[in-house]
């Protein structure tokens, strides 16, 4: 039997496919054909990638974060749209506010902008939950004409899991006693915690299915994913004591850039690299927010991508400070690497104020 805590029920609610869904919404006409919603591809050689794209499209073999360039490679025929992020969170948080009133007094915890947790524990029933993520389905579906879906468990890996394997608009309840027939048969990829690169790995130890990996002892799994290793112990077995948290704080604030053809002009990375240390900065002004650790990326041709940080002596809100250390970190980049630099980008974590 697979450990649980102990009569708690959690949804997992997630949009399908939301943007390019939306634009369907917005543009009948574009249903049935395959829409991809990203970079501009510039007729094969645009830069980006693809922020989400409908079934049709993924029919080509195209999917989220491919490069623009091979999905158009893949698929010149698709209808290619730009990100229109603001309409998007406007559409998501009339979502999220249809979810919070549907739920009640269920804590809800949004983890991206078409996804989120909610903790119905309160009615002791997988059969009302059932009936109530039913009800969600319809109401979102009825007033703003777009289908998600959900995955209903005893924990929130459990009920993403079963979110995942009812993709699209669909709907599938995973009781406690369900639990191990669930899990033990997947791939070990499907695992939260577990990626790609990990995921070949322990192929190559014959680790392949969960059922695999609960053949290793708690020792030996620590082996394997260092201090991640109790977690991953425990994930395997269908345990997870995280709750579903209202709100979370901003841990971090960046804006990144792509060029449209790789570049080593000092003026052009200088004047796009100050623009997005001033974002930044207006952003952590906007938020009254501290930081205290600044980092900056670099991406060159081959998609070689290396960082640099640097952690100040206090935290800070000063825009001047942020834009000074960041300008020193990305001056590093340029003279000790001689290739053409792809994508330029700056990242703060959030800090307190005694920068604790």
């Amino acid at each position: 039997m697979v450990e649980i805590v102990k009569n708690r029920i959690i949804i997992h609610l997630d949009m399908d496919y939301f943007f390019a869904q939306i634009e369907e919404r917005e543009n009948p006409r574009f249903k049935g054909k395959p829409v991809v919603v990203g970079a501009d591809p510039m007729g094969g050689k645009g830069r980006g990638v693809i922020s989400t794209c409908n079934y049709a499209a993924r029919a080509f073999g195209l999917h989220s974060a491919m490069p623009i360039s091979k999905a158009y490679a893949l698929c010149p025929q698709a209808i290619y749209l730009p990100v229109n992020g603001d309409y998007y969170a406007q559409v998501s948080a009339h979502i999220m506010k249809l979810i919070r009133k549907k739920t009640g007094k269920a804590a809800m915890e949004q983890v991206s902008i078409d996804e989120a947790y909610v903790d119905v524990s309160f009615l002791k029933s997988f059969a009302k939950v059932q009936t109530l993520a039913q009800e969600l389905r319809k109401e979102i579906l009825g007033k703003e004409k777009l289908t998600c879906t959900c995955g209903v468990g005893p924990n929130k890996m459990i009920a993403k899991m079963a979110c995942q394997a009812a993709k699209p608009n669909g709907w599938k309840v995973i009781k406690p006693a369900q639990c191990a027939d669930f899990i033990e048969r997947m791939d070990v990829e499907k695992i939260p915690g577990i990626g790609e690169k990990t995921a070949k790995i322990l192929r190559e130890s014959n680790l392949r299915t969960v059922a695999d990996l609960r053949k290793i002892s708690e020792h030996e799994m620590e082996d394997l994913f260092g201090s991640r290793g109790k977690t991953m112990y425990q994930r395997v077995r269908g345990m997870d004591e995280e709750e579903v948290v209202s709100e979370h704080p901003v841990k971090s604030i960046g804006k990144e850039y792509t060029f449209e053809q790789d570049t080593r002009d000092p003026e052009m990375l200088l004047r796009v690299f100050e623009s997005l240390a001033a974002q930044v900065a207006q952003e952590l002004e906007d938020e009254k927010l501290w930081f205290r650790t600044i980092t900056v990326v670099c991406r060159f041709s081959g998609f070689e991508t290396h960082t640099k940080s640097k952690t100040l002596a206090s935290s800070s809100r000063a825009g001047e400070i942020l834009r000074a250390e960041a300008v020193k970190l990305l001056l590093r980049f340029i003279t000790q690497y001689p290739k053409p630099i792809r994508l330029i980008g700056v990242r703060v974590l959030i800090a307190s104020p005694s920068g604790i």
